[in-house]
């Protein structure tokens, strides 16, 4: 069974996140600590994966932007967003394919949502979490022998307009908002604390 800490940092650049995540990576890959999660925000800036710069795609004037090295397109980050971050050796049965790893993070996600009342769910189109027909929790991961980084974004009270600006992933622009946008008004304390009590679910043996 996987015991993972959680370290909520509060408000941090996603530069110095990055620089900390790769630090945290080595470190568990080396097994100097153990499973965790970092839970931050960021100040506005929009990161473009590689898919998005293979594509020539960019985000609308008027953003900041940074290149990771996560899959994916473009997401944005900003207030209103809880960003999470686990440093996680994947190591239990079931665990051996990138599918299955981003599967147990999205059932944290909606399990958590559904703790709150929200009824979260999968979505061909992309992977990550959907509220009805729009996308709140977008998921791109880097790994380096089978330990994660980068990571999940909730938009929970996002600026009007700014994360639906940003055509993420390859979806449309106004696919990705936020859960107050969709009429669900929750703290950060309360996703922090469903988020929390549902850790479990990041053990496939719990998960099961």
């Amino acid at each position: 069974m996987r015991k993972v800490y959680l370290n909520i940092i509060g408000t941090i650049s996603h530069s110095d996140a990055d620089e900390m995540m790769r630090s945290m990576q080595s470190a568990r890959i080396n097994d100097e600590i153990e499973d965790t999660i970092l839970i931050c925000e960021h100040q506005e800036v929009v990161t473009v994966g590689p898919r998005a710069r293979n594509d020539g795609i960019t985000p609308p004037e008027g953003y900041a932007t940074s290149p990771v090295d996560r899959g994916g397109g473009l997401t944005w980050h900003g207030p209103g967003q809880l960003v999470v971050y686990p440093i996680i050796k994947w190591d239990l049965e079931g665990e051996s394919n990138v599918k299955a790893v981003i599967s147990i993070l999205e059932e944290w996600v909606i399990t958590s949502l559904g703790q709150l009342g929200v009824k979260g769910r999968r979505d061909d189109r992309m992977q990550g979490v959907w509220v009805g027909n729009n996308k709140i929790c977008s998921i791109g991961l880097s790994f380096l022998r089978w330990t994660s980084r980068h990571g999940l974004t909730i938009n929970y009270n996002t600026p009007p307009g700014r994360v639906e600006m940003v055509s993420g992933c390859g979806l449309d622009a106004d696919t990705t908002t936020s859960l107050k946008a969709l009429g669900h008004d929750f703290s950060k304390q309360s996703i922090l604390d469903s988020l929390t009590s549902n850790i479990n679910c990041l053990s496939r043996n719990l998960s099961k």
